[in-house]
């Protein structure tokens, strides 16, 4: 089993940046790769960016492009995302998640994930 706390969630004007970290502990050898995903109120889950744990290879959705980063940090068992230029719309409850699959690509559906963190909210005012 693997459990993922967030932290660095909160509350930031337009135009500020934020650093989410999520740390993993229990059975991490399995895992390939990390995402951050999140949830608007009414809204589906959309991702936000994943990373490969040991290759580095990064995905972003469109809207995050350019503004955010997604990094790990091996030794730690840590992937960060530091968020800049935060716009209002990304106002929404942000998830890790964790893939312990095998695979060649870096996976962008919540269904490709295995194991998820309890979210942490992130808000941005006008």
């Amino acid at each position: 089993q693997v459990q993922l706390v967030e932290s660095g969630g909160g509350l930031v004007q337009a135009g500020g940046s934020l650093r989410l970290s999520c740390a993993a502990s229990g059975r991490t050898l399995s895992v390939y790769a990390m995402g951050w995903f999140r949830q608007a109120p009414g809204k589906e889950r959309e991702f936000v960016a994943a990373v490969s744990w040991s290759g580095g290879n990064t995905y972003y959705a469109d809207s995050v492009k350019g503004r955010f980063t997604i990094s790990r940090d091996n030794a730690k068992k840590t992937v960060y995302l530091q968020m800049n230029s935060l716009k209002p719309e990304d106002t929404a409850v942000y998830y890790c998640a964790a893939d312990r699959g095998s695979r060649w690509y870096v996976p962008v559906r919540p269904d490709e994930y295995d194991y998820w963190g309890q979210g942490t909210q992130v808000t941005v005012s006008s």
